[in-house]
């Protein structure tokens, strides 16, 4: 609504200037003058080939793969993975200026760095990463292995026999190229519509060119040196600690990461034998808390406690009752079941009234801005300088409608015949529609997430895992389901992603032709470094284990999903639906109330996606980002401007050490050496 309004208020605020102009000759005078001014300050500018770099290939590579390594074990641990855009503007900043340095003490002169290959790095790299966080390998794609099949039921009409596919590296990478350059060209026809005529806001990429924008100014530059000083102190530490740690960790529960922070009584419970509620001192989501909101962390806390606090004790006394008492837990017929799809409930409801809520947002600000668009000529002297100046550069760099469309037209093509050949049970007119329908879709995504910033497409996925379930009946139906999920979602999400680049690309005064072919060069390695980082964890640890480390919980969760297309509620375990009906309802309402209640109310209100997370993850995670967001309340109360300043580059950086330690800890699983000791608490009354 706010933005509604001040999209036209601009447009007044235009007719305004435009009335000014023709009355004072002056003042026009002066506008022509800057304009010159203008013109030559382009002119300077790079060639958009320039922008892209060999040692600025080489960063993305190094950045795109530590990053899908540490967004890989979110994955694959909590499903939960926070934006770490403007985190990868700062590790390019600091890894080009570290290489600067080093040549320049060599002796060697090189290219200045400037905003625009900096904004071609971190584009890249987060193309990169981006794969690896919404490929599917924590939830559609990992739900078609055996593992999953088994932990979904195989005594359940809908999972039916055959009905998965084993994880490999051929396939996998094939799909990936099959399905994620599609969404690169969807929406290319319209960046100037999306960023320059609706001047959409898209703050994440907004964030990120402020951020690349104040380190290449003369006081930016003193600022980014205390951040990479930040970074670097705390990106060692979380390596060492990480290390540390590893020594003490044995097998089973042993180590810091087994801490008992509520006491060994509750650590020892039957009914936290999964070891819940503690403390496991992970850097990684301590980070991760210190970059999400204090609403997300405490909405996180809240669903741990209602979950293993409350609800499963409860309904573990009713084992007998509700559900046959010898079934192991982990069945879908047992307590696993209400589990899974209580939250499957909470996130369905999330997203749909989201979704709503943004669709309807949508219309209404296109419909109010169709009726008196804003001039959006660069020559036009009624601009600002600097919008003249931006979009001037990214106007003059245009792709070509006929490239766009041939390219999307060629790659569906090639993916309609290449994805049934891969998953015979998804038959070719479902993929050929989907892909008729996709760019309306990914345009929707777009515009919902420049006003919002929320990138709804995990949404429009289930919406066509769930029909695609339906359509494909019992025997294929659960495949066809997640397969066309992770079609639909590709194509949303990557449309969405590739607009908020041009959004960075617009105010940094990066050529859209230099964004593009960065974010295909991303792509093309995430679809490569995402299928070998996944099976570094795949072939190292017990993935998908529901006692373990990796729970993989949204891989059950989607299975479910397309069981339940398939089956409808007769898959649900006895007084499931009920509660399910009670937690859709909560979710909606909590949402409906948080937009209507006043800020200091609203910030009350739990959010039901957080929400869901731990209530097949656990206690751990909440507690861990609530220490995140601990840090980040006593640090903002003590000198709150060196905590604005510093704390992105301390979180990155404790996120970074604690990942990148995953690479050696993967490779000394894969030889089989175990850590050397096992440290345990007991009591002191068993001593």
């Amino acid at each position: 609504m706010e933005n509604s309004k001040e999209i036209m208020e601009q447009t007044n605020e235009d007719e305004d200037e435009d009335e000014d102009e023709d009355e004072d000759e002056d003042e026009n005078e002066n506008e022509n003058e800057n304009e010159n001014e203008n013109v030559n300050v382009v002119k300077r500018l790079p060639p958009w080939t320039a922008h892209i770099t060999l040692r600025g290939l080489v960063a993305s590579l190094v950045i795109g793969v530590v990053y899908s390594v540490i967004v890989m074990k979110l994955n694959l641990t909590t499903g939960l993975v926070p934006n770490l855009n403007v985190s990868a503007a700062l590790l390019a900043f600091v890894f080009i200026k570290t290489w600067t340095n080093l040549v320049h003490k060599a002796g060697f002169v090189t290219t200045p760095f400037t905003k625009q290959e900096n904004t071609i790095i971190q584009t890249c790299a987060v193309a990169c990463y981006s794969i690896a966080v919404g490929g599917g390998f924590g939830s559609y794609l990992l739900g078609l292995n055996k593992k999953t099949y088994e932990e979904a039921g195989v005594d359940i009409d809908g999972n039916s026999p055959g009905s998965h596919k084993e994880p490999e590296i051929g396939w996998m990478v094939g799909f990936l190229f099959a399905t994620s350059f599609v969404g690169l060209f969807a929406l290319v026809p319209l960046r100037k519509i999306m960023i320059i005529d609706y001047k959409l806001r898209y703050p994440s990429g907004t964030a990120t060119a402020v951020l690349i924008n104040g380190f290449h100014t003369p006081k930016g530059d003193k600022m980014a040196k205390k951040q990479v000083m930040g970074f670097m102190k705390f990106f060692s530490a979380s390596f060492m600690w990480a290390c540390f740690q590893w020594f003490y960790s044995g097998s089973g529960t042993c180590g810091f990461t087994f801490f008992p922070t509520f006491g060994l009584k509750a650590f020892k419970n039957s009914w936290f034998k999964e070891t819940l509620f503690y403390f496991d001192f992970s850097m990684t989501y301590i980070g991760a808390g210190m970059i999400c909101s204090y609403l997300v962390n405490l909405s996180l806390l809240a669903g741990a406690v209602l979950s293993y606090g409350v609800m499963w004790p409860l309904i573990g006394d009713r084992k007998g009752a509700w559900f046959p008492a010898n079934l192991p837990e982990s069945s879908m017929k047992s307590l696993n079941g209400y589990k899974v799809f209580i939250s499957i409930a909470l996130i369905l409801g999330d997203g749909l009234y989201n979704f709503l809520k943004i669709t309807i947002f949508t219309a209404r600000t296109i419909y109010l801005t169709s009726r008196k668009k804003p001039k959006t000529n660069p020559d036009d002297t009624n601009q600002p300088l600097d919008d003249s100046e931006h979009n001037e550069v990214f106007l003059r760099e245009s792709i070509p409608f006929s490239l766009a469309a041939s390219g999307y037209l060629i790659l569906s093509i090639l993916s309609t015949i290449a994805i049934p050949l891969m998953f015979r049970e998804l038959k070719w007119y479902f993929v050929l529609v989907a892909y008729i329908i996709a760019p309306s879709l990914g345009f929707c995504n777009a515009y919902g997430a420049g006003l919002t910033d929320m990138n709804m497409a995990y949404n429009y996925g289930k919406v066509a895992l769930f029909v695609l379930s339906a359509m494909s009946g019992k025997h294929n139906g659960v495949v066809a389901g997640l397969v066309g999920c992770g079609l639909i979602k590709s194509i949303a999400s990557i449309s969405s992603d590739l607009m908020h680049d041009f959004k960075t690309g617009h105010l940094t005064l990066t050529s859209p032709r230099s964004m593009i072919v960065s974010q295909a060069i991303g792509t093309a390695i995430g679809c490569l470094v995402a299928p070998l980082t996944f099976f570094l964890f795949y072939k190292a640890f017990d993935i998908g284990n529901p006692n373990g480390e990796y729970k993989a919980p949204y891989a059950v969760v989607y299975r479910n999903m397309a069981i339940l297309g398939v089956e409808g509620f007769s898959a649900l375990p006895n007084h499931c639906l009920q509660l399910c009906y009670l937690f859709f309802a909560f979710a909606l309402m909590a949402n409906f109330l948080r937009d209507i209640c006043p800020k200091k109310l609203a910030k009350l209100l739990p959010l039901p996606m957080a929400m869901a997370v731990p209530f097949l993850v656990g206690g751990y995670i909440a507690i861990d980002m609530c220490v995140g967001s601990l840090i980040v309340f006593i640090w903002h109360k003590l000198n709150k401007r060196k905590a604005n300043l510093m704390v992105p580059a301390v979180a990155s950086g404790l996120i970074c050490g604690d990942g990148l330690w995953i690479l050696p800890s993967s490779i000394l699983a894969l030889a089989r050496i175990r850590p050397p000791i096992c440290m345990n608490f007991v009591s002191t009354k068993s001593s």
